[in-house]
């Protein structure tokens, strides 16, 4: 039986090599590939690889080295077919049936593949043409390179109605091809088909192998019907199914050990110029779950990036639903949603390619979406409706088919809500003191915020919860929680302070003994002698010789009584990163808008305007609302499922 390469490569993209060594060999998860005992010489010291990403085994002890077909064939003694036939069944494929219509049928996919591939060229030559002009302006407003429009394939569809129709036909291509290729538009009411892409830029979708099957085109009049027009479902082109920039993101999203998967044509280009090509998209669809697969075959825990409006943010739920039945231990999504509504391409051209990065380095855990979005505008006010959350997050749960990790996320949502309710309840029986709704003044007694630099801003109020909290008993004012928490976690978590030694030394803070105790870990981390064995032990040393023992008993205390289980010592290390980051987070942006203040303030004394006075009560007012984040601190931690929600 003949095996047509389409079909062979469906399988291989359907079976992961591992999938069928760990039949034969007990593999064990290295790095990025898989490592086990040799299958073919005795050996103690294993030198057998797998890595999926790549699609292949090597073995160092004997140089033997192939694909899922050839371990069959090497390890069973079985002929190719049968490999195949075996690997089919796996894949949940029926095996072809050779007969002249599936001979005819393949000819005429390589057929067709050509078609398309003219199509390409012929897109590519009108761009550089006259008529391609305003395409080309459109390229450079978006600030996408000649090398990207090179990469990528970048070409123009003329506004003529028979351009590229009269074009392929006179390299042979039928009027049939065209159609069944998505290029021509027909039907019982179009009496001469014509093209379907016209004044459109035209991005070529490729498969995994880089041939192109498909296109998207972006119009270039305000008034099209639609800004962004893909082709059709086609004998090549199955949109579900592929992912733009699949082809060049595969290797490089096995240099990085990380895929990010966005929305958009010009989000993947412009995230691959700034130096991120491990980069594809879904082709104007929401995330499916092929898509999934396909994702999962690059990395582990896959990034979506998505805008940071509503839009993308339902996006993301979407995809939540969507891979919830597929994940497993080892296989799940990760979450990042950009700030002020903007996209990829709009968050790099404002503030660079370490903004972008800087984004990603605190990706979402999936269960952190799933909490969101069930609790957001939720009232739990009732029994009934505490009842009716709790059956929600049993419902969904059952959904995740490995049975380990259902039972970890009925426990992390279990865990969550009873801390959610606990945190409610507590509020309700909290006696309101007069004292406890007033403004905290993060400065040793003046009417607002004073940075280290001198900024003057409006008060930043906080949550009646926080405000009451043990967490501020005990402490000197000038000690905010949010210098506390991280000089704790840092404390207690000795091993992070490697990874953010510089998160450590730009750090801003208001208490000279909290800047004391940040230089002196700094110099800690910094000592040729720091490692992991008595690194917690130094730094204590250090502290007691620094005389700093007084302010680290403050800091005990808070830490005695605060509901913040990542803070603590016996926490996992993960669940303090999290933690870390986000009060960092918070902590940097009450610093930048002061600085910002301090200067419109400065330039409204010598030259008030409308728009710096606007300007200025925006600041006030997220100052202001920084409250609710800043109480949500007591919330942190999201793995061990020993705290609630992050903000």
């Amino acid at each position: 039986m003949r095996f047509t390469p389409s079909f062979l490569d469906e399988i291989r993209a359907r079976v992961p090599v591992s999938e069928v060594v760990r039949q034969k060999v007990k593999l064990r998860k290295e790095g990025r590939e898989w490592r086990g005992l040799s299958p073919f010489n005795a050996e103690k010291t294993p030198s057998f690889y797998v890595n999926d990403q790549k699609g292949f085994f090597h073995d160092f002890s004997s140089g033997k080295h192939g694909d899922a077909i050839a371990f069959l064939m090497e390890t069973e003694g079985i002929s190719f077919p049968e490999a195949v036939e075996r690997l089919a069944a796996m894949a949940g494929l029926p095996l072809p049936v050779e007969s002249p219509e599936q001979r005819e049928s393949e000819r005429k996919r390589a057929s067709l593949t050509e078609v398309m591939e003219w199509a390409a060229d012929y897109f590519r030559k009108q761009l550089k043409e006259p008529k391609g002009r305003e395409a080309r302006d459109y390229l450079d407003r978006r600030k996408i390179s000649g090398k990207m429009q090179a990469l990528f394939g970048i070409g123009y569809a003329p506004p003529d109605r028979h351009g590229l129709r009269d074009a392929l036909a006179a390299r042979g291509a039928s009027v049939e091809q065209m159609i069944e290729g998505g290029l021509l538009i027909h039907g019982e009411d179009i009496a001469v088909p014509y093209d379907r892409f016209r004044n459109r830029v035209m991005f070529p979708i490729q498969d995994r192998a880089g041939k192109v099957i498909a296109f998207g085109g972006r119009a270039l009049e305000k008034e099209a019907q639609a800004k962004y027009l893909n082709s059709p479902e086609t004998p090549l082109f199955h949109k579900g199914e592929t992912l733009y920039n699949l082809h060049n993101a595969r290797k490089a999203a096995h240099d990085a050990g990380a895929v990010i998967a966005v929305e958009g044509y010009v989000d993947v280009i412009a995230m691959t110029e700034a130096g991120f090509p491990q980069t594809v998209a879904p082709l104007g669809t929401a995330l499916t779950a092929e898509q999934c697969a396909l994702l999962w075959r690059m990395a582990e825990e896959p990034i979506l990036c998505f805008d940071g409006d509503k839009a993308g943010l339902k996006a993301a739920y979407r995809a939540v639903d969507t891979a919830l039945p597929h994940i497993a231990p080892g296989k799940t999504l990760r979450f990042v949603l950009l700030p002020d509504g903007q996209d990829p391409d709009e968050l790099l051209r404002a503030h660079g390619p370490e903004a972008l990065a800087g984004a990603l380095r605190a990706p979402l855990p999936l269960v952190e979406l799933l909490w969101r979005r069930e609790i957001e505008g939720r009232t739990l006010d009732t029994p009934e409706r505490r009842a009716a959350l709790e059956r929600r997050f049993q419902e969904l749960t059952s959904q995740i088919a490995d049975q380990t990790l259902r039972r970890y996320y009925g426990r992390e949502l279990s865990d969550r809500l009873f801390h959610l309710l606990r945190a409610a309840g507590a509020a309700n029986r909290r006696p309101r003191a007069p004292e406890a709704r007033q403004n905290f003044r993060a400065n040793r007694g003046g009417s607002a915020f004073q940075g280290r630099d001198g900024g003057v801003s409006g008060p930043v109020q906080i949550g009646a919860s926080l405000a009451n909290s043990p967490l501020f008993k005990g402490v000197r004012p000038e000690v905010s929680p949010r210098e506390c928490l991280i000089l704790l976690i840092l404390i207690n978590h000795p091993e992070l302070l490697a990874d953010h030694i510089e998160d450590l030394a730009s750090l801003e803070l208001e208490s000279p003994e909290a800047n004391e105790l940040r230089d002196l870990m700094a110099r800690c981390v910094s000592s040729p002698a720091f490692g992991e064995e008595g690194t917690g032990g130094d730094i204590a040393e250090a502290i007691a010789e620094a005389g700093l023992e007084p302010f680290l008993a403050r800091l005990r205390r808070m830490e005695a009584h605060a509901n913040l289980w990542s803070v603590q010592p016996e926490a996992a290390s993960a669940d303090a990163e999290v933690t870390l980051r986000q009060v960092l987070s918070l902590h940097r942006r009450v610093w930048a808008l002061n600085r910002e203040l301090r200067g419109i303030m400065g330039r409204l004394a010598e030259n008030p305007t409308e728009e710096e006075a606007a300007r200025l009560a925006e600041i006030q007012t997220e100052l202001s609302t920084l409250d609710g984040t800043e109480a949500a601190l007591e919330g942190f931690g999201t793995m061990s499922g020993r705290a609630g929600r992050i903000l």
